[in-house]
């Protein structure tokens, strides 16, 4: 939450020339508020409807924002088997002003604090599946831009866990969230 998926993913896809699809995106489209969802049908349904638009997407092709939360439900993160996954990630200092006054569900009662312990709850799932990290904390959207495209056209350097560019981290578990 909060690290720049949507943003950062618009400018990858457009400096890739592919289509870009936010999921929340899609979800708000075809089924309405976001915190409505969470209010009226629960995070199960929520997590279902994500799943979906999820695979929806991967058939679609190019570059995919998926909320930070879609992880947690199994049947996305089997969708995201072959897939290239970068995770951004944010200091807890960087995300309070983007995540100040937010209407997330999953924040509601406990801003930063909130934010945190959902980080640390995840971190082992964005671990296992991240093949590149690259930090969105304060630095230039135009740069972190570059390193993306960098890291999927292949021009930064490969290791064990898929590949870095420079200034990208190899090591999914440096604070933040996707």
């Amino acid at each position: 939450m909060g690290a720049g998926k949507s943003s950062v993913g618009k400018r990858v896809a457009k400096a890739l020339g592919v289509p870009f699809t936010d999921t929340d995106r899609v979800i708000v489209r075809e089924h309405g508020p976001i915190p409505g969802i969470f209010a009226e049908q629960g995070e199960p349904a929520f997590r279902a409807l994500e799943a979906e638009a999820v695979r929806v997407a991967l058939r679609t092709g190019g570059v995919i924002a998926v909320g930070g939360g879609a992880v947690t439900h199994a049947d996305t993160r089997s969708a995201l088997v072959g897939a290239r996954i970068v995770l951004l990630t944010v200091s807890p200092e960087a995300v309070a002003d983007r995540i100040a006054g937010s209407d997330r569900p999953l924040l509601a009662s406990g801003g930063i604090d909130a934010w945190q312990t959902i980080m640390d709850d995840r971190a082992a799932t964005y671990a296992e599946l991240a093949h590149v990290v690259v930090d969105t904390s304060r630095r230039p959207m135009s740069r972190v831009v570059d390193e993306v495209v960098a890291w999927l056209r292949g021009d930064g350097h490969r290791d064990d866990r898929g590949g870095t560019a420079s200034g990208v981290s190899a090591d999914p578990t440096t604070e933040g969230a996707p």
